[in-house]
């Protein structure tokens, strides 16, 4: 067995290597990853060097969004087999502070998360990780899907935080995956109206109304068909600080800002008059919690999140990915890396 392992060896520049296998320790499995998501996050500290307060210092393998194949047991693991197919929670927690305690361990201190620095990420053949944070992926189910359920539990907790029930009526800013997974899970839960920039994606993915921002005032557009009333549940998802700030004069009086979109400038200007005037609650989304058993469950059960990945590119073609996710915005809508 060999493992090829890609690091950014700086900005805009992938270089892909030849390194050991790990071995598996007591409490892991080594999984044979076959698909790697790439996540808004990767792009920017791709392009930018960082994502919010976390910059890249020195190299950085990318890659946070698995699915695999368990090819070896550590010590002591009974739940898996070699030859079950996984998907990987990137987030190992210490188990024993406040937050974990509380079951809100995505806000753990001291967590190790795949590619956010310095932890190094999973683009790569072979990766050791805990047995108990690989999920098991039912028959029928990919391992390309497995990689798509990170950002499907990123879109179940932005749905959850946002407290979206049946027949809220939801507008989603944002052009991309998480946007369109955001959508799903509105969705799931009863939502019954919803805006998109990927004006054919959102439509098959089910939106009932799209606003293309490139041709209308989409402030206006809300005002127009609300009666100037705004929207119950508002998601931005974009992480861009146009669509941040649109975000205080879209929501409806007494109605839930959920920004789920992580901006590469951790600084945005924001309208909080509007937010006092309205008595509008802003709630946000770092990551998700408890959530890959349900978002497994719910792809097993007919959410079609493999709609989403619109690009697949070889493990060698990895540099062309990313300029890809970073240059045609327009057409690449999710992309994953197949090794």
């Amino acid at each position: 067995m060999k493992n090829r392992a890609a690091y950014m060896v700086g900005l805009n520049k992938m270089e892909i290597r030849e390194t050991p296998v790990p071995e598996p320790k007591a409490g892991e499995v080594l999984v044979k990853i076959e698909y790697v998501g790439i996540c808004g996050s990767d792009v920017h500290y791709f392009k930018d060097g960082r994502c919010g307060d976390f910059v890249v210092d020195g190299e950085l393998m990318l890659g946070h969004e698995a699915g695999g194949v368990v090819e070896k047991l550590g010590e002591g693991v009974t739940d898996l087999k070699v030859g079950d197919k996984v998907a990987l929670e990137p987030g190992i927690t210490c188990g024993h502070c406040e937050f974990c305690k509380s079951g809100r361990y995505n806000l753990c201190p001291d967590v190790v998360f795949l590619a956010t620095p310095p932890v190094q990420g999973c683009n790569e053949d072979y990766i050791t990780f805990p047995a108990d944070m690989c999920f098991k992926l039912p028959e029928g189910m990919s391992t390309k899907e497995g990689a798509l359920i990170e950002p499907f539990a990123v879109g179940l907790h932005a749905a959850h935080q946002g407290k979206v029930g049946m027949g809220d009526q939801c507008i989603i800013l944002g052009s991309g995956c998480i946007g369109l997974m955001t959508l799903l899970a509105c969705k799931a839960c009863g939502a019954t109206d919803m805006a998109q920039k990927r004006l054919d994606y959102a439509m098959k993915l089910g939106a009932t109304r799209v606003i293309n921002a490139k041709e209308k005032d989409v402030l206006k557009e809300v005002e127009a068909f609300t009666n100037g009333v705004g929207i119950e549940k508002v998601f931005e998802t974009a992480g861009s600080p146009v669509t941040i700030a649109q975000t205080p004069y879209l929501v409806k009086k007494g109605g839930t800002i959920t920004l789920v979109g992580m901006a590469a400038d951790p600084e945005v200007k924001f309208n909080f008059g509007q937010i006092m005037a309205k008595e509008a609650r802003i709630e946000s989304v770092f990551r998700y919690r408890n959530l890959y058993a349900k978002a497994i469950s719910a792809v097993a059960n007919g959410i079609d999140i493999g709609m989403v990945a619109t690009h697949e590119f070889d493990f060698e073609h990895i540099q062309e990915a990313y300029e890809a996710a970073i240059n045609d915005k327009e057409n690449v809508v999710k992309a994953v890396i197949k090794l």
